[in-house]
């Protein structure tokens, strides 16, 4: 039998415009493996150049997109020996918090380990006799024998046709695995999002309008408790009442303030936008 706990892992994304979603991915594999390599299927936007800008080896692939193939078109790359290769297909119904369980494939010692696209039959099917070159691409873990041994199969190869000392496995994929996630501050809820920018942004309504809010608020239900409160004339009640009326109008001073602050800054957007000084500024740094 054929160990591959020797060999270091690499990762390997197949995909096409990915670009939303490459680079969370890239970091995601480079903390789990020694190499991250991505699979191009001919992407339209730039995917292949936020790759490249991280330093992750891009390989266009154009032929037929199966097991085999794939495995033949990794095995005349120029990739490193040694390696063991967990594939995986990259689609919109994948989602990155199903690689932590598809990463323990690497630690079971298989040599060709396929989980192939769930079929929509309801009938029961023996994976052992599945030709695997027909078989739509979940995920797959080859060691650095087992690519080999998959380069060199054939069209119409089963799990039956490799040697004993290939220790093969052919699965259907289950579904999607639901793992708690945790979520920090920033993507919690559209309201801390909002929150989170007005803090870096430093924005008018947050550090003019919020205060005076507050100021305006508690002022106006301080004001008729002092009505209610002081019934004579003294230092005192004078003291309150001009301090409640002072923060009403500061509170109500500070919101005006807010609001003309944000609509100054729309207009000087659009101006900028309209004659292009953002331009003309960088050319003249």
């Amino acid at each position: 039998m054929v160990t591959v706990t020797e060999d270091k892992l690499r990762v390997v994304y197949v995909g096409r415009d990915i670009e939303l979603r490459i680079i969370s991915l890239l970091v995601r594999a480079q903390e789990i493996s020694q190499e991250v390599v991505l699979v191009d299927l001919g992407s339209s936007d730039s995917t292949i150049e936020l790759a490249e800008d991280f330093g992750c080896q891009v390989l266009n692939y154009g032929n037929q997109l199966n097991a085999c193939d794939l495995a033949k078109f990794l095995s005349n790359s120029s990739l490193s020996e040694n390696y063991n290769s967990l594939i995986i297909m990259v689609t919109q119904e994948w989602k990155l918090r199903e690689l932590p369980v598809i990463v323990n494939r690497s630690r079971e010692a298989w040599d060709i380990y396929f989980s192939f696209v769930k079929s929509d039959t309801a009938e029961k099917i023996n994976e052992d006799d599945l030709v695997i070159a027909s078989l739509g691409i979940n995920h797959l873990f080859l060691s650095s024998s087992g690519l080999t041994g998959l380069a060199n199969s054939t069209e119409l190869s089963t799990a039956m046709n490799f040697s004993s000392d290939y220790k093969v496995r052919i699965i259907e994929s289950s579904g999607q695995v639901n793992l708690p996630q945790r979520e920090s501050l920033a993507t919690a809820s559209r309201f801390a999002q909002l929150f989170y920018w007005m803090l870096e942004t430093k924005h008018p309504l947050f550090l003019f309008g919020i205060p005076g809010i507050v100021l305006f608020i508690l002022g106006y239900k301080l004001s008729g408790n002092v009505v209610d409160t002081f019934s004579e004339l003294n230092s005192v009640s004078i003291g309150v009442t001009l301090t409640t009326i002072a923060m009403t109008l500061i509170g109500l001073f500070a919101m005006m303030v807010a609001i003309i602050l944000y609509i100054m800054g729309k207009q000087v957007e659009q101006i900028q936008s309209q004659y292009k000084w953002n331009k003309l500024d960088d050319k003249v740094s």
